[in-house]
Parts: structure tokens; sequence; C-alpha cells
């Protein structure tokens, strides 16, 4: 990946017309409603916004080459982190939260560097980047021995080990994505159909929602929503089946069930970690999204099993 060989990519390319596309007729929508038939849009706005700023840095990132992609999914982990730790109270405990960020770093540095002996073809050090999680744990486990602390270790330990298992690893995953034969396909595709699977859900809720899902969870998704996302996703790799050319008609179908059941799966179980701690968004980072945790939440589920699909079909590199 480099910015020369994103140019010459038909798969990077058409991304951008598409992605470009949708944010034009969006803002089209939007000023028509707020222009013509008067409509009071405004927080709307605020968050198309927000996707305008959004979609440069991650198109840019994937122009620039995997390193910048790997980087700029370490820094998004590492920010998700920081948001998790402050609501759960997790930060105020710094070897704690350092033990996490020192795990998100690994998980970086994994997936930059290939295997020092070559045992491993291609970048990245898979072999590595798969049992960080083991030497991960054993340091958080390690903290309390060393500082000698019991009380409220253990819920401290927990905390550091799921954000980081959670945030850290399984997110990374995308960033490992970078590394393999055909990234601009598989990164690009992952990050839109999954946002796609989002604005779905949401919409079919809007218009044909009537049976809460997970009325505890989260009150406003409905099983018209949950099912119309279901949908479009199971649609879309046959729409963008110019993205992974060589997947079978199986492997398009396990495509969108990733997609459309780990994307919401992903938002969800964000959602019990939130309504347990009694609050709406992780954090205020992004304007009419909430914190970057609330933004990359549904690709926490999809970016690790999409990218054990493409392992055990076609192979990484």
């Amino acid at each position: 990946m480099t910015p020369a060989t994103a140019w010459h990519s038909e798969v990077f390319r058409f991304y951008l017309l598409i992605i470009g596309g949708l944010l034009a007729v969006a803002g089209g929508v939007l000023g028509f409603l707020t222009v013509v038939l008067r409509k009071d849009v405004r927080p709307v706005w605020v968050t198309y916004r927000s996707w305008l700023l959004m979609v440069p840095v991650v198109l840019g990132a994937v122009w620039g080459g995997r390193a910048p992609v790997i980087l700029l999914v370490g820094l998004l982990a590492l920010l998700g982190m920081k948001e998790f730790a402050k609501a759960t109270g997790l930060y105020h405990d710094w070897w704690m939260t350092g033990g996490a960020y020192l795990g998100i770093g690994a998980v970086v540095l994994t997936t930059l560097l290939s295997h020092p002996r070559g045992v491993e073809s291609g970048p990245g050090w898979y072999g590595l980047f798969m049992t960080a999680p083991v030497f991960v744990i054993a340091i958080i486990v390690l903290i309390p021995i060393a500082l000698n602390r019991i009380h409220g270790q253990l819920q401290r330990m927990s905390l550091a080990i799921v954000g980081f298992i959670y945030i850290g690893w399984m997110f990374g995953h995308l960033g490992f994505l970078a590394n393999t034969r055909h990234p601009y396909g598989y990164l690009l595709y992952v990050m839109f159909a999954t946002e796609i699977n989002d604005v779905a859900a949401f919409t079919c809720g809007k218009l044909f929602g009537r049976h809460q899902f997970r009325s505890e969870i989260s009150p406003k998704k409905t099983w018209e929503g949950a099912v119309g996302a279901l949908l479009v996703s199971l649609a879309l790799p046959w729409a963008l089946r110019f993205s992974f050319p060589h997947f079978t008609a199986i492997q398009l179908i396990l495509t969108g069930l990733i997609v459309g059941i780990g994307g919401q799966l992903g938002d969800l179980s964000i959602s019990v970690i939130k309504r347990d701690l009694g609050i709406k968004d992780m954090g205020v980072t992004i304007p009419g999204h909430g914190g970057v945790l609330d933004r990359i939440d549904s690709l926490i589920y999809v970016a690790p099993l999409f990218l054990h699909l493409v392992d055990y079909c076609h192979g990484l590199r």
C-alpha cells in the first residue's frame, strides 16, 4: 500500500466516487430540507459536518499506505480505551490503564513489524499479533502483585482486560487488514459496509419500527430495524463484489452475515456497558456522534470475523 498504488487501484477510486457521491447527495437532501421545506434539521447538520471531517481522514490514511492505516487504528483504539477507562472509573488507576495502553501499543507494533526471522511471508507479525492477549493479560495480572495491592484489584484487572481485548485487540484486527493481499477492497468494504449497516438499522427502524429489539439495552432499536439492516448487509457484498472478486457465493453470504449481525452486536455490546454505567455516550469527541468508541463500536466484531474469514478461505498474504 502506497499513495501510488492507491491511485492506480480501481477499487480505491471506485470507493472515492461512491463515498463522495453519497456525501454530496446527503448534503443536497439536507439543503433541500432546510431551504425549501423549512425543516429544522440542525442536529443532522452537526452529524453531517462530522462526517465531512472523518471521511477525508480515513480515506487519507488508506491512500497514505499501510503504516498510516495501522497508526490511525491504533490511535482510535487508544482514544476509545481512554473513554472506556474514564467512563468506568479505571482511569483513576494509571497502572491498570497504562497496562491496557501498553497492550494496544503492542498490537500496533505486531501489525506494523514483520517476523524478525522471516518465518511469515508478507508484512505484519501475525503469530505474535494473535498471541498478544496472553502476554498483555499476564502483565495486567502482575500489576497488583508488583504493587502489593489487593483491595479492588479484581474489578480493575477485569476492566483493563476487557478494555484491551475488546477495544485494543479485536478492533486492532482492522489495522491488520492493511497487511493482506487485497487491502483496499477489504479495508474499504469493511468500513463502508459497517457504516451502511448502521444507517440501514436507523432508517428501517424509523420507517417501519414497531417492536423493540432489546428494550433494556437500547430502547430505540427495533426488530424491523435489525432485520432491515441485515437484509441490506446481505445485499451489499453482491453490489460491491469488485471489492473481492475472488469470493465465492457462500463467502459473499458469510460476509453479509458478518457485517449485518456483527455490526449490530458491537453496537449493542457497548450499549450494555453504557446502560450499566447510566450514560448516553462514551464521550463528546465527535459532534453528533458521541465519543470515538460510539463511532467504532460496530467494527469491533466485524473486523476480526471478516479477517479470519479471509484467512481461512484465501489466506492473508
